[in-house]
């Protein structure tokens, strides 16, 4: 009998909690719905239950079908709030301080995924606001689904900009708001969904996906619960014994060269560099370091900032052998934040224990350097004292399932598709630069693949074309990341597409260069005309249309040319280059001749082809419109 009464209150209590009403993670307080469009409100219920949608006084009624899902349909709304939303049904949900305005979609890798947090050095005016009510942001937890769409996200909510939050906004999603939020007067919301090192492929359907048969069949791999483990358990036991052996015989450690402040014996080397410059070559493992300064009396007692620019690959940080910080791989800078009591007065030793994984190991140049305490400064380059701990061979190399083909998609975007947007923000393109010449029909694939998924054909789609990087070249020269920028200028061949170019705000020493505010305010300036149409404005830079031969010159054509075309910085226009049909690129003089371009060469003297900024780091390209933007690096040749 007592199984029996249990059993019975167990049926019962499953079948109250699955008639539990249930709205998606997106739907929830503090949450910005598109103004201007009819709005699915969706969820979850038990099948056939009654539900009830308060709004604005209003009610709205449905019923859950056999799979229990529903769905409402809200009214067009104009711009305002806050508002509240309750559901009713078996149980009751309350959601308050509900926005309507417009919604953006910032998706891609790290350098839209990038926080205000990491460029706070930067922008320190932006933390010292106190908050915009009307800018929010709802961060799409990272995660991978390699065998089906997923119908929900696992966590996430929507918050407002303030300074406790802001450090967690992604950088250049925040500046576009800034902009939209005070040219439109209109709440913007963000949802934020991009990943590191993240592919164009894995953001995309399997459905679409299969137009490309290598990666369908990556998918179809790594459905594979079995063997994604076995990868993830041997990928670690490698690391770990990696690391291990590492510092098994690392002589710093067996030495405790933290806390012996002595570096009598060793070597010296200049910093920002590498270790390979110097007499060791290119050696991989522990490298231990030291440099003694000085502390004057005025910066006692006061907030310390250590700043360590970059450094190649981890670091443990030591100040008088005690522990102050540590950053586990390259990209990071490294801002450590001190105790006031950290520092004596007189000689202060800084001690830095650095694994270098593989390649140049070493402190990246062209960072700051420096330790700050009050109005006070002490540079940190120059010389410091260094030896090797251990050397060992390069650590294995890690396989990042998560960047597989498909999975972001089906984690990370599948969930997204019934909450109506204004539009999609992209910044991606580092992960492909391997593979460029594919860039193109995989994001046009991906551009339709969503535009299907929302159901709005002409979803307005803005993406960044990739920054300058890494050291620049004297001569003209081949380039995978120029490739794959023209494949980006090609995009906008695609209807409601608009490209913002960033040539001029990229780093050579940094793939996550920190001017993130001129890449929002310029996505701001394009959402302008392609969103919001104002076409009365400037919002590109130069853009090549045509291209005629003039016996030895070529003449270009250029669109969005604004009220006219300048040489920045200088009467000479720089980094053009030209080719006959061998193909062979020199260097090209070129001079503007109203809104177009002629460039030639004595060295050929039948020219074909054509190209501007075309390298990895096109250091003094500087085609600009008056309005202070720049023209796309392009390659063309002669139809």
């Amino acid at each position: 009998m007592k199984q029996y009464i249990l059993t019975l209150i167990l049926a019962l209590c499953s079948a109250v909690c699955s008639a539990q009403i249930k709205f998606p993670r997106l739907i929830s307080s503090g949450m910005v719905l598109q103004r201007h469009t009819k709005i699915p409100i969706w969820g979850w219920a038990s099948p056939g239950e009654k539900i009830a949608l308060k709004f604005r006084d209003r009610v709205y009624t449905t019923t859950a079908i056999k799979n229990g899902t529903w769905r409402i349909s809200l009214p067009s709304q104009n711009a305002g709030g806050p508002y509240k939303m309750v559901l009713m049904g078996t149980n009751k949900i309350v959601i308050d301080n509900i926005l309507f305005g417009d919604v953006y979609l910032c998706s891609g890798q790290s350098n839209m995924e990038l926080t205000m947090g990491r460029v706070i050095d930067k922008y320190p005016d932006e933390f010292l606001k106190t908050e915009h009510p009307n800018i929010r942001q709802f961060l799409v937890p990272d995660e991978y689904d390699f065998k089906s769409a997923r119908h929900d996200l696992s966590n996430g909510t929507w918050e407002s900009v303030n300074q406790k939050t802001l450090s967690e906004f992604s950088a250049v999603a925040y500046f576009f708001a800034l902009e939209i939020v005070k040219k439109n007067n209109v709440p913007v919301g963000i949802i934020n969904a991009a990943l590191g090192g993240s592919p164009a492929q894995a953001w995309i359907s399997e459905k679409a996906i299969k137009k490309f048969p290598e990666y369908l069949k990556e998918v179809q791999k790594f459905k594979n619960d079995l063997l994604i483990r076995q990868i993830e358990t041997n990928d670690k036991r490698l690391a770990d014994n990696w690391h291990k052996s590492l510092n098994n015989k690392d002589e710093g450690l067996k030495k405790n060269w933290k806390l012996n402040l002595s570096d009598t014996g060793w070597e010296e080397m200049t910093v920002p560099g590498y270790w390979s410059d110097g007499p060791l070559g290119k050696v991989n493992g522990i490298f231990w370091f030291k440099k003694h300064i000085h502390v004057p009396a005025s910066m006692l007692g006061k907030p310390i900032k250590l700043l360590l620019g970059r450094i190649v690959d981890a670091d443990s940080v030591f100040i008088n052998g005690k522990f102050v910080g540590a950053t586990s791989y390259q990209y990071p800078p490294r801002r450590y934040l001190l105790h006031p009591d950290l520092l004596t007065l007189g000689e202060n030793t800084i001690t830095i224990k650095l694994t270098n994984n593989a390649g140049e190991g070493g402190f990246i140049k062209d960072k700051s350097y420096q330790l700050i305490a009050g109005l006070d400064t002490i540079n940190l380059q120059g010389k410091w004292k260094y030896r090797l701990g251990a050397k060992t061979e390069p650590a294995p190399s890690q396989t990042f399932i998560r960047w597989k083909p498909v999975g972001l998609y089906n984690a990370m975007i599948a969930p997204l598709v019934n909450y109506q947007i204004k539009a999609v923000l992209w910044y991606q393109g580092e992960s492909n630069t391997a593979k460029p010449l594919e860039y193109y029909r995989l994001m046009e694939g991906l551009i339709n693949n969503w535009r299907n998924e929302w159901k709005i054909s002409r979803l307005p789609f803005l993406f960044v074309q990739l920054p300058n990087f890494m050291e620049p070249k004297l001569t003209p020269a081949e380039s995978k990341w120029a490739e794959l920028r023209e494949q980006q200028r090609k995009l906008i061949n695609i209807r409601n597409t608009a490209m913002v170019v960033a040539i001029d705000l990229g780093e050579w020493n940094d793939i996550h260069p920190l001017n993130k505010r001129s890449v929002g305010e310029r996505l701001a300036l394009q959402a302008e005309s392609l969103v919001y149409r104002n076409y009365n404005l400037v919002s590109s830079g130069p853009l090549l249309h045509s291209l005629e031969s003039n016996g030895h010159q070529l003449t270009l054509t250029f669109l969005y040319t604004g009220t006219g075309l300048i040489a920045k910085g200088t009467d000479e226009l720089r980094y053009f280059s030209i080719a006959g049909k061998d193909k062979v690129f020199v260097w090209a003089k070129a001079r503007i001749e109203g809104n177009k371009v002629v460039v030639w060469s004595e060295e050929v003297k039948s020219p074909i082809y054509v190209r501007y900024a075309w390298a990895d780091n096109p250091e003094g390209a500087n085609l600009y419109n008056r309005e202070g933007l720049p023209a796309s690096p392009f390659e063309m040749g002669l139809k």
